[in-house]
């Protein structure tokens, strides 16, 4: 999958539902590719390439694991732990990702 697919199917899965009250921007910075973020505001969520001016996270990662990760291959707090995915600022709204957006199959 190519960054831009992984950034639409991102945005394909979310829920809603759990976002409530959410106002946030994650950004996704993708070593030897492109960066996007997503910004979830009032139970909506817009996926854009690029670099957010004041995300709420920057994660920082290759594509193969951000491939897993929205594959469901891979837990996004394992590949935190081992080492694959490094995070600046808000690391605990880095957990909700798995609730906000329904990776995997």
């Amino acid at each position: 999958m190519t960054v831009d697919q992984i950034k639409q199917k991102m945005q394909s899965a979310f829920v809603p539902e759990e976002a409530d009250g959410l106002n946030a921007t994650f950004q996704f910075c993708i070593a030897d590719d492109d960066d996007f973020y997503i910004s979830i505001e009032d139970s909506s969520c817009k996926a854009m390439m690029g670099k957010h001016d004041d995300p709420a996270i920057t994660m920082s990662m290759d594509a193969e694991t951000l491939s897993e990760i929205v594959a469901g291959e891979l837990d996004g707090m394992a590949a935190f732990m081992g080492g694959r995915l490094q995070a600046e600022g808000d690391v605990m709204l880095g957990a909700r990702l798995s609730q906000l957006f329904e990776m995997g199959e």
